[in-house]
């Protein structure tokens, strides 16, 4: 037992290294996901500069948190860590969505495809959002847009047909994007419908008022 005190003292220093590791990737990850809603935020606003300029500052948090996985895999596969990579995958991936650009890859964001799917998966629910958004400013071309996009989201996922414990709990979002889906076609074609029955009332309206003003 001589040398228990080193011993002990050891694990002191390392315990010390690692909760102040921690204590680093929490700060990150909260500052990441506060990036990621701060982008979306101005996604839907249609403020690209800003939303570009939370996206690359959450960049440089991500890559951190990525490169501590070597030496503290056990903190980066943690659950702060892996939801914060998650909204940092839906933040990108609303961006390019939104904006019609081709959608970055799980290797362009040099993140796991857990994360990545999860990402895509609530990127849904963003674009069901922007689309209830183009609705109300009268633009149904671009509500429909978005809707395909929320098809393709769901019709990928749905493959993933692997266990939970593989996917990280994928199926459960899968069916919300199912739902959340087809709630938005139901949103577009109801608004469709209203705007056809506005435009018919309209021109029976100028009918009306045609054959008033010959009969005068």
């Amino acid at each position: 037992m001589q040398n228990l005190d080193e011993i002990i003292e050891q694990v002191h220093q390392s315990f010390e290294t690692r909760t102040k590791v921690r204590d680093q990737m929490l700060k990150q990850a909260r500052i990441l996901t506060r990036n990621c809603a701060n982008a979306i935020r101005a996604i839907h606003r249609e403020d690209w500069e800003l939303a570009q300029e939370h996206l690359q500052e959450a960049q440089a948090l991500a890559n951190a948190l990525c490169e501590n996985a070597a030496e503290h895999p056990d903190f980066f596969y943690a659950g702060y860590t892996q939801d914060a990579l998650k909204e940092y995958a839906e933040a990108n991936l609303t961006y390019a969505l939104v904006i019609g650009e081709p959608i970055p890859t799980p290797t362009d964001l040099k993140i796991d495809h857990v994360p990545y799917l999860k990402g895509l998966a609530e990127t849904a629910g963003e674009l069901r959002r922007h689309c209830m958004d183009m609705l109300r400013h009268g633009d149904p071309s671009e509500a429909d847009r978005l809707l395909e996009h929320m098809d393709d989201i769901y019709d990928a996922l749905v493959t993933m047909d692997y266990p939970d414990a593989i996917t990280g709990g994928l199926r459960r979002l899968t069916d919300i994007v199912r739902s959340v889906t087809e709630r938005t076609r139901g949103d577009l074609t109801m608004s469709l419908r209203q705007q056809r029955l506005e435009k018919r009332l309209q021109v029976f309206e100028e009918q009306i008022s045609d054959l008033a003003n010959k009969g005068d």
